[in-house]
């Protein structure tokens, strides 16, 4: 048996996010104690492992419920499909990652950091091949919004914005150096600079930002341009980032969950 702090460390998710899953229903624990604390077995861990997996697939959970709990689902044919669909997956990220990196790096961190020399601007040449690849994966329209919301600005707005960039990734890189945890208020504010900042660009969903987090970590480029600032630099802000998302993520869920009462409240009366 796994205590939910045991199960949550091991997933990787936090000890909230098992408390939501058993309140919708959707991972249950395997036990409750006398004292109250919850107790996982190894299905339960199977069917977590599941739920990550749908999630990492784009499905809402209570669409990964309604899969679950289908009176047919099998866990050997669910780890096939799986496995196929993350095949693909790595393939196209593959594919993609030369290509994200480029195009992020120049939309949002073309210049140089006052601090250290860490980000070196492409020629335009290169910036219009970027551009029409980026455009053949991500559809045109998307892209076209966030190179022409850039080109919208002046030079001096464009070297304001890329100066509070750099000032962003300056401070995580401080506070990383004074033993500040990433999960911290202080840090997580830090963050939530950094999604104000990306609203330059363009409006990142909650896929986005959690995906820029795995993106620093997992980016050849992107982790030797930030080693730069500290060696520990990209595994802190995944770290962070992650918090930051399912902060607001549970947010959205509460939120959700009270219109929810609000309209069974009004159907009532």
């Amino acid at each position: 048996m796994y205590t939910v702090k045991q199960l949550a460390d091991i997933a990787g998710v936090s000890i909230r996010t098992l408390h939501y899953y058993d309140e919708i229903n959707l991972l249950k624990p395997t036990q409750i104690g006398t004292n109250g604390y919850r107790y996982y077995d190894d299905a339960a861990l199977y069917r977590l492992q599941q739920i990550l997996f749908y999630r990492e697939i784009g499905l809402e959970l209570m669409q990964i419920k309604a899969v679950m709990d289908e009176p047919g689902f099998d866990l050997i044919d669910a780890l096939r499909s799986h496995r196929r669909v993350l095949a693909q997956k790595i393939d196209r990220l593959k594919k993609l990652i030369n290509t994200v990196d480029s195009t992020m790096m120049d939309l949002i961190g073309e210049i140089s950091m006052s601090k250290k020399k860490l980000f070196e601007a492409f020629n335009e040449e290169q910036q219009q091949d970027y551009e029409r690849e980026a455009r053949l994966q991500y559809g045109p329209d998307q892209v076209n919004e966030s190179v022409q919301r850039w080109k919208s600005y002046t030079e001096a707005q464009k070297q304001a914005i890329m100066d509070e960039g750099n000032q962003i990734y300056s401070d995580l890189a401080d506070a990383l150096q004074a033993g500040i945890p990433a999960t911290s208020d202080t840090v997580q504010a830090i963050f939530k600079r950094w999604h104000e900042h990306l609203r330059y660009f363009y409006e990142p969903t909650l896929d986005i930002l959690r995906g820029l987090g795995h993106l620093y970590h997992d980016s050849p480029d992107f982790k030797t341009k930030f080693d730069q600032l500290h060696p520990e630099l990209t595994v802190y802000m995944q770290e962070g980032i992650n918090q930051y998302v399912d902060d607001l993520e549970y947010a959205e869920i509460e939120r959700l969950l009270a219109e929810d009462d609000t309209g069974s409240q009004h159907d009532s009366e």
